[in-house]
């Protein structure tokens, strides 16, 4: 029995979809201006690993990941990069796609572009505004947010905390300053559409509410995304699609990943711990990255660094060198423990530490009715996806690897530190790396 924490009620709940036959699920993707950080590749791996779930549960999911490129951001990176805003947007998406695809995400069932669904949201804007729930002012057209009484019921935050937020910036033309834009006027520099309201381009927010009704309807049973999108993209995406199609909820569940930070600070340019996804797959597999974050659970904050990227590493070569006597084998079925804790609002900690007892069992038995449900427990979290022969083909010898770290373990403890400087020199010859931290002595191959 799946149950999953769902934001809006802050508690867990037995996941009871609206149609067992077709588990509809929404998450926000990116925008598309520039490469994805290690931040944004929280959420794919998230998400990706509930949807591999609800496919082994339910005989039909339909994952819809959206894709934003219209964006201020977006304009203003190809205005500095001196190019057209499609293209920027073309090169960025085919970029996102392969970064994924080396995280080991699987494609979601649609992947919607925002400039795709621009009429859409022209007509859900029209429909707003003959409702009452919205009115046009100097070109923009807002949402009445004292026309939605039940705004804020996601971010549980109080009137007088939307009201003192809202008041950080005021337009003039807004009746109350909680109100947000759903379209906005463009400059003729600027990438616009023809509108009742005059020459534009939507808010951000629309643009999901539209999308998700157009492939899951008006209510659907997930909507995830980061912990940052809770307010004010979700709950604006609530009032928008509520009040626009008359229902009491816009998705069934809401499901939100934990804040990421690098070496415990936030994760920024100036401070040097800034990392894409890019710059850390050309050091490990993406596998390894994935199990970096399967280590904490999803709602969790994650403090991530390059000293739990070499431990994730080991770990992986711990679960490759299990499977490496049996081959290529198929899969058999999950352990009843493993998907006990998947099942536990995918407590993938717990469900790692249940592999690794099964790896000790597999090393000391060699069973191989074990190695085929290990590698049918691993499917569902996106590893041990590589053939056995591609991890370790023109690779070291792990064991020998792990024969020379122990020698120079007892070589540093016995003060005979130009033998423990000789195996480390050995290493690097065989391209392999050495990093003592308190945890011990990690290695990765370079």
């Amino acid at each position: 029995m799946l149950c999953l924490f769902d934001t809006f009620s802050k508690e867990k709940i037995v996941f009871s979809p609206i149609n067992p036959s077709n588990v509809r699920m929404y998450i926000c993707g990116p925008t598309v201006y520039d490469l994805i950080h290690v931040g944004n590749a929280r959420p794919i791996i998230v998400f990706d690993i509930l949807y591999r779930f609800l496919r082994y549960l339910y005989p039909q999911v339909t994952y819809v990941r959206n894709i934003t490129d219209i964006d201020d951001k977006i304009m203003n990176r190809a205005n500095e990069r001196g190019i057209d805003m499609q293209a920027l947007t073309s090169e960025t998406i085919a970029q996102f796609h392969k970064d994924v695809e080396n995280l080991g995400a699987l494609h979601p069932t649609h992947e919607p572009k925002a400039t795709d669904f621009v009429e859409g949201m022209i007509a859900m804007i029209e429909g707003l505004i003959e409702l009452g729930f919205a009115y046009p002012a100097d070109g923009h057209v807002l949402f009445r947010v004292k026309a939605y009484p039940e705004y804020g019921s996601l971010s549980k935050l109080s009137q007088q905390d939307l009201e003192d937020g809202a008041r950080v910036e005021v337009a003039s033309y807004k009746e109350d300053p909680k109100d947000f834009v759903l379209w906005k006027p463009s400059a003729d520099d600027q990438v616009g559409w023809i509108s009742p309201w005059g020459r534009g381009r939507p808010g951000w927010h629309i643009e999901c509410s539209i999308m998700s009704s157009a492939f899951l309807g008006q209510t659907f049973d997930i909507h995830g995304g980061g912990i940052d999108l809770v307010f004010p993209h979700h709950e604006n995406e609530i009032a928008q699609s509520c009040c626009f199609h008359g229902v009491p909820k816009m998705a069934q569940v809401w499901m939100h990943n934990g804040h990421l930070q690098v070496n415990s600070e936030k994760m920024s340019k100036s401070l040097g711990n800034f990392f894409t996804v890019r710059e850390l797959l050309e050091k490990v597999p993406g596998e390894v990255i994935r199990y970096a974050f399967l280590n904490t659970h999803y709602r969790q904050p994650i403090d991530f660094s390059m000293e739990k990227l070499g431990q994730a590493h080991n770990n992986m070569n711990r679960f490759y060198l299990a499977l490496r006597d049996f081959g290529d084998i198929d899969p058999g079925t999950p352990f009843s423990n493993f998907v006990e804790a998947l099942n536990d609002d995918l407590n993938t900690p717990l469900a790692l530490s249940v592999l690794h007892e099964k790896i000790t069992e597999l090393n000391k038995t060699k069973n191989a009715e074990i190695a085929a449900d290990l590698k049918a427990s691993c499917d569902l979290l996106g590893i041990l996806q590589r053939p056995i022969s591609e991890w370790f083909s023109g690779s070291v010898n792990v064991e020998e690897v792990e024969k020379l770290i122990e020698e120079r373990a007892q070589a540093r403890f016995a003060k005979d530190f130009d033998r423990a400087d000789h195996i480390r020199k050995k290493l690097e010859e065989q391209g392999v790396v050495l990093e003592d931290t308190n945890s011990g002595t990690l290695w990765r191959k370079v």
